[in-house]
């Protein structure tokens, strides 16, 4: 996998000073700077090194299981009336997209000698990730997660704590992934010299949103050689994705960014619905602003404070959206659509019940638009199902339609 290709002169792909358009950048505290600083020197270089992709690529082949498969859903194709592909991320080591960047950040890490890693989670997964790398390559390894995420992701924890990993709780503002970002970033500030911060999504300041969005791209590289194979052509008609901060969506999208034939489509979290005070929908709520050291769409008040989150699933509900994205939005490159919780539990009722996967929470919100949108029959949709629904099931099974609390 080629992963340092030079990209600068792309409209869609990040410029030699950290920005997508006008938003991404590293607005960072002076505490902060060495380490920033570090990362952005040595970031481009280290991924070029073929030693570090030959690494890269054994691991994710080897170790994770990559290529994950692309597979044509057929039931649910019968009832969108298009060919529908999943990509299937849930089928990765850990069960999720998330390890193809924590793979490729534990081997910087290394080669920038730190040897404690730090990260933020909000579903867990990225959380599980971490650990399983740290765990892997001998490191420690402390994660940051909101209270509230804790609680309704117990199993994600377990595995966590399992794997040898310190989770520590975020206790402020809306304890939740918001939170667990700034508790991440206090700790990185105080230990400069040994740490290193393996965040978790396409956001953050630059060089993370490129660096995960790079790490993340072999999802993109596999959709063409597979759909290939499969179609006889490469590009798809439609990509669709979820989105909290994006990382998912970044993976799938970035080798088709310059491809304007492929229509994008990006599923954010309606919750309650958009207007309802409920809400993670950024690109309709949000307005310019800085999050976590990157100017982005921010759900903020009239006086720039941030508007707190929600979702029923715990890695969307974010106030941000990461640079890219905004950057596709404002552009128009990308379509962004948003799901309430009742429509992304359906779609994960349905995906469940015509192709026996049962897909994560965030997953589903993708899902839930396929009958928003007005396919042809010969249109080749591909979807990244970005997480299994294992951490989940609670919700699931508390929110089974004639449910009334009880075991089933």
């Amino acid at each position: 996998m080629k992963i340092a290709e030079n990209t600068f002169g792309s409209k869609y792909h990040v410029d030699e000073k950290g920005f997508y358009g006008r938003f991404g950048g590293a607005y960072i505290p002076e505490m902060l700077f060495p380490n920033v600083d570090e990362l952005q020197r040595n970031y481009l270089q280290i991924l070029r090194d073929p030693g570090f992709q030959e690494e890269f690529d054994q691991l994710l082949r080897d170790y994770v299981g990559r290529p994950s498969p692309l597979y044509l859903a057929k039931r649910l194709s019968e009832k969108y009336k298009a060919q529908i592909y999943l990509k299937r991320e849930d089928l990765n080591h850990t069960g999720a997209h998330k390890v193809n960047n924590t793979i490729g950040q534990i081997l910087l890490a290394k080669r920038l000698g730190k040897t404690r890693i730090i990260a933020e989670t909000g579903a867990g997964q990225h959380g599980v990730a971490t650990a399983t790398v740290c765990a892997l390559m001998g490191l420690e390894c402390v994660v940051y997660m909101g209270s509230i995420d804790i609680q309704r992701q117990a199993p994600n924890v377990a595995r966590m704590k399992m794997l040898g990993a310190t989770v520590v709780p975020a206790t402020s503002g809306s304890q939740t992934l918001k939170d667990a970002c700034n508790e991440a970033i206090r700790d990185w500030i105080n230990n400069p010299v040994d740490t290193h911060y393996i965040l978790g999504t396409a956001a953050g300041p630059h060089p993370y949103p490129d660096m995960v969005t790079r790490f993340q791209s072999v999802i993109s590289e596999e959709i063409k050689k597979q759909l290939l194979e499969k179609t006889g052509k490469a590009n798809p008609d439609y990509v669709m994705a979820c989105i909290g901060g994006g990382s998912n969506a970044a993976g799938a999208y970035y080798h088709f960014l310059d491809e304007p034939d492929v229509k994008l489509i990006a599923v954010e979290a309606g919750g309650k619905g958009v207007h309802s005070g409920h809400s993670a929908a950024t690109t309709q709520l949000g307005k310019l602003g800085i999050i976590h050291a990157s100017k982005t769409l921010l759900m903020q008040t009239e006086d720039g404070q941030i508007t707190e989150p929600y979702s029923i699933s715990a890695g969307l509900d974010y106030p941000g959206i990461g640079p890219l994205h905004a950057h596709l939005y404002e552009t128009g490159r990308a379509t962004f659509l948003n799901a309430t919780d009742e429509e992304a539990l359906q779609a994960a009722y349905e995906l469940t019940r015509l192709e026996g996967i049962i897909p994560a929470l965030e997953s589903s919100h993708a899902l839930a638009k396929l009958g928003q949108v007005a396919f042809k029959p010969d249109d080749v949709v591909v979807v990244c199902l970005s997480g299994r629904g294992d951490k989940d099931m609670e919700t699931y099974i508390r929110n089974l339609p004639g449910n009334t609390g009880g075991n089933v």
